[in-house]
């Protein structure tokens, strides 16, 4: 089983359960429509990877998010994390009405950075991705269609999360093509203060 680091400790998440179509720009820049209800998908505990690929059978699309962890009923610790798409098979699956594991739940498609603990000032999270030291996507909670309690209440609704289970809270516009070399430095901010940075070089 993979794990995932929190405050220090191996974590070893039962599942990741991701929210799509949470920011209103990105929605747009896809071309999808706004959905009615919270879009959700999961992803296995095998999609949990420390390599940043740039392909796996297609090139891969990166999406950067908010994530955090749960733990004793609700979230309990926060990072960011590279939720990996297969944008051509993606596409081809949406048109048919087909689900989009195939594309989303592959070996290696979630990358995450350290979690630390969060229990105040969950409105002042933000979070920024640079590709190459080019900044190409920022995002923060009051961007979010879907507050990070009404996502863990929709979530607990139709299914139980276990500590340790990772919520990805969806990605704000800017996403693109994985390109092999490129380096991703992902950093969340907590007001005027940076909490986390982690990088990864595409393979």
């Amino acid at each position: 089983m993979n794990r995932v680091m929190c405050e220090g400790k191996p974590v070893t998440p039962s599942k990741i359960v991701c929210v799509g179509r949470n920011y209103v720009e990105h929605i747009q820049e896809l071309n999808n429509d706004v959905p009615e209800q919270m879009v959700l998908f999961v992803k296995p505990n095998s999609a949990i990877s420390s390599v940043l690929k740039s392909y796996h059978q297609e090139p891969l699309h990166y999406e950067a998010e908010l994530c955090f962890m749960v733990a004793d009923g609700g979230f309990a610790a926060v990072g960011v994390g590279l939720d990996l798409t297969k944008r051509q098979l993606q596409s081809e699956l949406k048109a048919k009405g087909l689900p989009w594991e195939r594309a989303k739940a592959f070996d290696g498609s979630a990358l995450f950075s350290e979690f630390v603990s969060i229990a105040s000032n969950r409105d002042k999270l933000s979070f920024t991705l640079h590709v190459d030291g080019t900044l190409r996507q920022q995002g923060d909670i009051g961007l979010m269609i879907h507050k990070p309690d009404a996502i863990y209440r929709e979530i607990s609704d139709f299914m139980t999360l276990n500590d340790g289970d990772i919520v990805m809270t969806g990605t704000p516009k800017g996403v693109g093509v994985i390109n092999a070399k490129e380096v991703f430095t992902l950093q969340m901010q907590q007001g005027d203060c940076m909490r986390i940075e982690s990088r990864w070089q595409a393979q």
